[in-house]
């Protein structure tokens, strides 16, 4: 019988199937073949015995959230308590593009800000809508319910950004925990325990613990390049077709850095994850 995993919590695994759900645990030979089960995978079960007996080929994976077979990410991201990270996006940005997921930055907390600190955030807005990039407002019910209808959606970001307050905003049903921000570590307390899909708005949400600090050490320096817009697409106009934007002479990016073309801080960013090692 085949199903999808909607939930993992330890060794046990929901899977949803035509006739309902089985509570399965998957064979030795996974461990066998240090193969984990992932929520989103597509599986082969048994289901008197409830084992999961073969997973389906997957089109992507991440590791931290735990999930395959994701349409997109809709990246929820905090303008002020916690402070609004571009080092912290840009790094999802890179990993989720990276692992050919679509990604979508999704604003929260955009009440608390003053008018200087709101025309700031604007101006983050138009730069990353600029260079291709979909962003919305947790506020904008409408749009939200178009992005995640028919899709795979694993829900993202820094702890305490609004992940569970915004899908349980979504559907009243779900009643998921939330927590206040602690004003020590000034991020939020980590809510979600395990990795779980729901029905939202006739697509499938997966809400995902949350992290303040994403690892690069997988991805090698060319995929960071590539996968930061502006790195990637003004190569043809540097010197060298291979420049990493970083001591290379003749190069567009650095120049267009200089005149304020590409954000300082997207430039900063991309040298950390570069010079990261």
């Amino acid at each position: 019988m085949e199903g999808i995993i909607i939930k993992n919590i330890s060794n046990d695994y929901v899977v949803l199937c035509k006739n309902g759900e089985y509570t399965c645990k998957p064979r030795g030979k996974f461990r066998n073949d240090k193969i984990t089960p992932l929520v989103g995978d597509n599986v082969v079960i048994d289901p008197d015995n409830k084992y999961i007996l073969d997973i389906k080929p997957r089109k992507n994976m991440l590791i931290r959230p735990s999930v395959a077979n994701i349409d997109q990410a809709l990246i929820i991201t905090s303008v002020k308590e916690p402070d609004f990270s571009t080092n912290l996006l840009d790094k999802l940005l890179v990993v989720i593009t990276y692992n050919n997921i679509e990604p979508v930055i999704c604003l929260t907390k955009l009440d608390l800000l003053n008018n200087s600190e709101l025309i700031e955030i604007k101006k983050y807005i138009k730069y990353y809508e600029s260079i291709g990039y979909k962003v919305i407002l947790n506020t904008d019910k409408k749009e939200l319910k178009e992005i995640l209808k028919n899709k795979l959606t694993v829900i993202t970001g820094q702890s305490g950004a609004g992940k569970s307050t915004l899908l349980n905003t979504l559907d009243k049903n779900l009643e998921l925990k939330t927590n206040e921000i602690s004003k020590a570590l000034g991020r939020g307390k980590h809510t979600t325990r395990h990795v779980e899909l729901y029905h939202i708005y006739d697509g499938l949400v997966v809400d995902t613990p949350g992290f303040s600090a994403i690892d690069l050490s997988d991805i090698p320096n060319i995929g960071i390049r590539d996968n930061m817009k502006e790195m990637y697409d003004n190569l043809d106009d540097c010197k060298y077709r291979d420049c990493m934007h970083i001591k290379e002479d003749g190069c567009a990016v650095k120049k267009k850095v200089e005149t304020g073309e590409i954000l300082q801080s997207r430039y900063n960013n991309y040298k950390s994850f570069i010079e990261r090692k």
